[in-house]
C-alpha cells in the first residue's frame, strides 16, 4: 500500500491547487502532485490548518511524492524549484481565505483515516521499507528493510524496545564464528558529491570512496528474538546514532547504502540497502502507535 494514492485524498489536495489558480495540468514536467502537497503543507505551516496526525500524514505523502518524482527521472533542481513556487504561493494566500478553510476541511477529512492505519509498505525500485505502528509489549520493528551478507540475513531500520524506545539498528545473524568487532553505515556524502552517482542506464550507485561518508555503530548487544529474521534463533543488534537517520533521509530514494561489519582478520561483510522512501516511512511511523 502506498501513501497518497487515494482518489479522495488526491481530489482534496487538487482543490487546494485549483484555489491557488494553478491547475495540475500546467506541470508538464510531472511535478504536479509534489507541488500540490508541498503547497498544502506550506499553507499548514503558515496557518496551522491541521492537527498533528493529519499534518504528519500529509508530510509523509509529500515526501513520497518527491521520491516518486525522483525515481521517474525528475531532476532534484526541478523539484527544488517546484517546492519554492509552492511555498511562495502559500505565503501569498491569506489564512482567513474562506476557500483555504474549505481546503482544510477536505484535506483533514481525507487524511484523518491515515492515523488509524497500522501497517504500510513503502516500495521503491529494488527494496521495500515496511512500517508497523502496532503497539506491542515485546521488542519490534517500527520500520525495517531486509538484506543479506553472504548467507547471513540482515535487517535494518527503526527498532523499538519493549518499553517503546526507538533506535536506528541493524540486526544480523551470522552463520558460524567469529563475530565482527564493529559495524558502520556507508553512504554518499552530499557535501562531497551534491548529486547521486548515476550509471549510463540511470541507476544510482555508491560514489567513489572519496565522496562517501561513514557512520559508526554506537554499540552492540544480543538481539531480541522478535527482531530476528524468520527461522533464526540468535543474532546481534548494532545500534546507530539518531543523526544517521537524518543523513539517510537526505539521500536520493534511488541510492544504495551499505551496512558493513568489520572482522579482526581484516575482512568486511557487506549488506546493501536502498534509501527508498525512508523519509516518508519515518514520517508515517512518527504518527505514533495504534
Amino acid at each position: 500500500m502506498r501513501i497518497g494514492h487515494s482518489t479522495r485524498i488526491a481530489r482534496a489536495i487538487t482543490a487546494a491547487v485549483m484555489m491557488a489558480g494553478i491547475p495540475v495540468a500546467a506541470f508538464a514536467d510531472g511535478t504536479g502532485t509534489f507541488y500540490d502537497r508541498t503547497f498544502v503543507l506550506a499553507a499548514h505551516e503558515k496557518c496551522q490548518l491541521f492537527r498533528a496526525p493529519v499534518a504528519g500524514a500529509l508530510s509523509a505523502a509529500t515526501l513520497q511524492s518527491r521520491g516518486a518524482a525522483l525515481r521517474a527521472g525528475t531532476a532534484e533542481t526541478t523539484l527544488q524549484a517546484t517546492a519554492s513556487r509552492a511555498r511562495s504561493r502559500a505565503r501569498q494566500v491569506s489564512c482567513a481565505n474562506p476557500e483555504l478553510a474549505m481546503v482544510r476541511d477536505r484535506v483533514a477529512d481525507a487524511f484523518a483515516g491515515w492515523q488509524r492505519i497500522p501497517r504500510m509498505d513503502f516500495n521503491s525500485d529494488h527494496a521495500t521499507w515496511t512500517a508497523d505502528r502496532v503497539r506491542r509489549e515485546a521488542a519490534t520493528w517500527r520500520l525495517v528493510q531486509t538484506s543479506v551478507t553472504g548467507a547471513s540475513p540482515v535487517r535494518f531500520g527503526l527498532g523499538a524496545s519493549a518499553e517503546g524506545q526507538e533506535t536506528l539498528s541493524a540486526v544480523v545473524s551470522f552463520v558460524g564464528r567469529p563475530r565482527p568487532y564493529a559495524a558502520r553505515m556507508v553512504m554518499r556524502d552530499p557535501a562531497l558529491a551534491a548529486r547521486p552517482w548515476l550509471t549510463a542506464a540511470g541507476r544510482a550507485v555508491l560514489p567513489p570512496e572519496s565522496a562517501r561518508q561513514e557512520v559508526w555503530s554506537a554499540g552492540t548487544a544480543p538481539a531480541a528474538a522478535t527482531l530476528l529474521a524468520m527461522g533464526k534463533t540468535q543474532g546481534e543488534t548494532w545500534t546507530f546514532p539518531a543523526a544517521a537517520g537524518d543523513r539517510l533521509s537526505r539521500l536520493d530514494p534511488r541510492e544504495p547504502f551499505l551496512i558493513e561489519f568489520l572482522f579482526r582478520d581484516g575482512s568486511v561483510a557487506t549488506a546493501t540497502f536502498e534509501a527508498g522512501d525512508f523519509a516518508a516511512a519515518r514520517a508515517f511511523v512518527a504518527l505514533g502507535t495504534v
